[in-house]
C-alpha cells in the first residue's frame, strides 16, 4: 500500500511529555544564573530563596493567608505520604480513586491500616463522589494524570464536613481552579504543570490542618521526613523556607523562574486561559476524526492537562488487547522517530493509547501542528495491517 506523505509543518517543539513537562516558552541556563549554588540551604540566601518559591507560589495560586505553604521531600507522592502517615487514623477514610496514583493511596491506606473506604472506576470515569462521607477524611485525585479524568467541580465536598480533606493536585494546579474552603491537604510536584525540575513536593495546610496536626499524635513511627511537628505544635519554620532535608537551590531557582514567568503572563487566569487552549486544539481535532476519541467518557471531567486519547477504528478494535497495546505503542514511537511528539505513549497501567500533555507551557500552535502528523503515523500502521 501507499505510505502518507508526511505533513509539511512540525510543531517547533515536540515535547509533550507529562511529567516532567515542557520547559517554560523561551527558557535557558540563563535563568538560573542567580541560583544560590554552594550555599546551604539554611544560610540566608538560601532560606531567602525557598521564601520567595513559597510567597511567590501562594501570590499566583491566591492560597488564603491563613493556609501554609511547605516545600518538602520526595515530590507529589512525598507530600502526600508525610499527610496520610502525619494526620490520618482518627477518623474513617473515603478514599477516590479512578487511575495509578488515586489507586496507590489506597496501597498507602491498606499498610497504614486505617478504617476506609475505597471508591474506584476504570480507566475514563469517576468514581461516585456523591459517596463521601460528612464524618470522613477524604483522599482524592483533582486530576489523573494516567487517565486524563479531572473532577468536575468541589460541590461534592461539605462544606460543614467534620473530616479533612486531602488533594493531590499535581497535574491540576495552575491549570484548574482550586476550591481553597473544600481543600485541607493540596499537594503537587514542581515537574508537572510549570515545567520544574522533580524531587521537590508542595504541601498546603488549611488551618483545619494545622488543627489535625496538633491534636492527633498517630501510634505510628514516623520517619524524619514526614514530621510536621515539634513538641506536639506544627514546626511552622518548615512553611518558612526551613525545609526537613535539604533541596536543591538550583531546583529552586527554575521553579522561581516558572512562577515569575506565570507573572508576567497575568497569573493564574492566564495559565489556565493556556491550558484550556491546548486541550481545545485536541478537543476540536478529535471532534472531526472519527477514529480518535477521549479516554475520558465525560466532557465535563475531560483534563485540561493530561489529555489522553484512545483509538476506536474498528481495524484496531477488533484485534487482540496484546495487538492493541503494540498498535498504541508502534504511533507513539512514530511520532517519536519522526521527532513531533516526545514520550506520547500512554501511561504503563492505563489503557493503550496518547497521551498529550497540553498544561500551559506547551503552545497551541505546537498542538496544531501535531495533529497531522498523529493522522499520518495512524494512515501509515493501518495501512500495515492484515486485511
Amino acid at each position: 500500500m501507499n505510505t502518507p506523505a508526511t505533513p509539511a509543518l512540525r510543531p517547533a517543539d515536540p515535547r509533550f511529555s507529562s511529567g516532567p513537562t515542557k520547559k517554560r516558552p523561551g527558557w535557558t541556563t540563563d535563568a538560573l544564573k542567580d541560583a544560590a549554588l554552594g550555599r546551604s540551604h539554611r544560610a540566608k540566601p538560601g532560606k531567602a530563596k525557598l521564601k520567595e518559591a513559597i510567597d511567590r507560589t501562594r501570590a499566583i495560586l491566591g492560597v488564603p493567608a491563613d493556609f501554609k505553604i511547605g516545600i518538602v521531600p520526595a515530590s507529589d507522592t512525598g507530600a502526600i505520604e508525610m499527610a496520610m502517615w502525619s494526620m490520618l487514623g482518627v477518623r474513617p477514610v473515603d478514599i477516590f480513586a479512578w487511575e495509578s496514583f488515586g489507586e496507590e493511596w489506597v496501597t498507602d491506606a491498606k499498610q497504614l491500616k486505617l478504617d476506609f473506604k475505597a471508591h474506584t472506576a476504570g480507566y475514563g470515569a469517576l468514581p461516585d463522589l456523591g459517596a463521601a462521607r460528612k464524618d470522613a477524611d477524604i483522599i482524592f485525585t483533582q486530576n489523573g494524570t494516567t487517565s486524563g479524568v479531572k473532577v468536575p467541580n468541589f460541590d461534592w465536598i461539605a462544606a460543614d464536613r467534620e473530616g479533612i480533606t486531602i488533594n493531590d493536585a499535581t497535574s491540576a494546579v495552575f491549570a484548574q481552579a482550586i476550591d481553597w474552603s473544600k481543600c485541607d491537604v493540596t499537594t503537587f510536584s514542581w515537574q508537572k504543570v510549570l515545567g520544574g525540575e522533580g524531587a521537590h513536593g508542595m504541601l498546603i495546610l488549611s488551618p483545619r490542618a494545622i488543627a489535625r496536626l496538633e491534636s492527633y499524635t498517630p501510634d505510628r513511627p514516623l520517619p524524619k521526613i514526614f514530621r510536621l511537628t515539634k513538641k506536639g505544635k506544627a514546626d511552622l519554620e518548615i512553611f518558612e523556607g526551613s525545609t526537613i532535608n535539604t533541596p536543591s537551590l538550583l531546583a529552586t531557582e527554575d521553579y522561581i523562574d516558572a512562577l515569575k514567568w506565570a507573572e508576567s503572563l497575568g497569573g493564574l487566569e492566564a495559565l489556565q486561559a493556556r491550558a484550556n487552549a491546548n486541550a481545545k486544539v485536541l478537543a476540536d481535532w478529535v471532534a472531526k476524526t472519527d477514529w480518535v476519541d477521549f479516554l475520558a467518557a465525560d466532557p465535563a471531567t475531560r483534563s485540561n492537562t493530561s489529555v489522553c486519547l484512545k483509538v476506536v477504528d474498528a481495524r484496531v478494535t477488533g484485534l487482540s488487547e496484546e495487538a492493541q497495546a503494540e498498535f498504541a505503542k508502534k504511533l507513539a514511537a512514530l511520532l517519536e522517530k519522526e521527532g513531533v511528539g516526545l514520550d506520547m505513549g500512554s501511561y504503563r497501567s492505563a489503557p493503550p493509547g496518547l497521551r498529550i500533555w497540553c498544561g500551559g507551557t506547551i503552545e497551541a500552535s505546537d498542538v496544531a501542528a501535531l495533529t497531522p502528523w498523529i493522522e499520518w503515523a495512524f494512515a501509515a500502521l493501518v495501512a500495515e495491517l492484515p486485511v
